[in-house]
Formats: structure tokens, C-alpha cells, sequence
């Protein structure tokens, strides 16, 4: 029904520290949490426009024309829009992590190989 407004709201709050806190956004990698936050936000949107769930006239989602179905709506909002939230961060957190760790790894695996090289000749 409305799952995708809670990641809507972080995407706006980390769109806004992007703009605002260049420096900061760059070394934590905001623009791939916004990017992934973004994507599933607009794919989310589109999948409720398809099924009839959002409407374009107000009250534009279906479950608010309705008093007994807002809160059916609350609460999808908070299970599925936040877990939906929850695991695009820990998504990030892992790409950063790699991407941090990567390099380091691969250049400890190629000193190794070219101590074995040296070694063996």
C-alpha cells in the first residue's frame, strides 16, 4: 500500500546530507545508498501505480480513501517499509565494506605471490 514511502524518507534525509555535507557523503558513499534507496523507492512506485494502490488524485493511495484501512496501511508501512529500509542499509554497509577491504586484500594476495616467486627461482 504505501510500504515505499519509509524508504522515500531516508532517500530525502540522505539526499539532503549529500547535497549538504559533500565531504562526509563521499567518504561514507551516500551516492550508493541513495542510488540503491532511489532505485527500489521508483520500482516500489511503479509496482503500487500498476496494481491500483496509488492513484493519481487525492488522496492518491487507495488504502486512505477508506478510515478502516489506514491502519492496515501503518502498519505495512512499519513492518515492510522498514525492514525494505533496514536491509538496503546493511546492502550498502556490505558494498562499502568490500570495496574498502578489496584492494587491501588483493594486494597482500599479490606481495604473497610474488614472494613465492621470488622464492622459488
Amino acid at each position: 500500500m504505501a510500504c515505499f514511502l519509509v524508504p522515500m524518507a531516508l532517500a530525502i534525509i540522505t539526499s539532503i546530507i549529500q547535497k549538504t555535507a559533500k565531504n562526509i557523503a563521499e567518504k561514507l558513499k551516500l551516492s550508493i545508498l541513495n542510488t540503491l534507496l532511489w532505485g527500489g523507492v521508483i520500482l516500489l512506485a511503479l509496482e503500487h501505480v500498476w496494481h491500483g494502490e496509488v492513484v493519481p488524485w487525492p488522496p492518491f493511495l487507495t488504502a486512505m480513501s477508506n478510515p478502516a484501512d489506514i491502519p492496515i496501511m501503518l502498519h505495512e508501512m512499519v513492518t515492510v517499509g522498514t525492514a525494505m529500509s533496514i536491509v538496503t542499509v546493511i546492502t550498502w554497509g556490505a558494498i562499502v565494506t568490500i570495496s574498502y577491504y578489496m584492494p587491501k586484500i588483493v594486494s597482500v594476495k599479490t606481495v604473497e605471490s610474488v614472494k613465492k616467486g621470488i622464492i622459488t627461482h
